[in-house]
């Protein structure tokens, strides 16, 4: 069973849980999570793999990418997580420099979960 560092929702920052400890968030949100995050990552970011995220400097911002482009970037994103089966993201809105949207993610023993980016 995975596990991740619960984040908050609104800043994407650690939480801690009711003893003051980091809070841990297990499956299958833990999954949803970490496709979020993976769809918040920027190509190159990631320091001990260089070849995962998305390449947001080179399609995204500042080209105006037609919305199916945008969603088909996160959701193959979101496939990279280990123990997703499969996923689907939906563009909430796009303000600015600023997309908000869903990630639902089915893992192995059929659990479809949601978490927003």
């Amino acid at each position: 069973m995975a596990s991740t560092l619960l984040l908050d929702t609104e800043t994407w920052d650690l939480v801690v849980d009711a003893a003051g400890n980091i809070a841990v968030a297990s499956e299958p949100y833990a999954l949803a999570q970490d496709a979020a995050s993976s769809i918040k990552l920027f190509e190159a970011e990631l320091w001990y793999d260089k070849s995962q995220g998305i390449p947001y400097f080179g399609q995204v911002l500042g080209k105006y990418p037609p919305k199916t482009l945008m969603k088909a970037l996160f959701t193959r994103a979101a496939l990279t997580v280990p123990n997703v089966l499969a996923a689907r993201c939906f563009i909430r809105s796009i303000e600015g420099r600023t997309v908000t949207g869903q990630v639902q993610v089915r893992d192995q023993a059929g659990f479809v979960t949601a978490a927003d980016f």
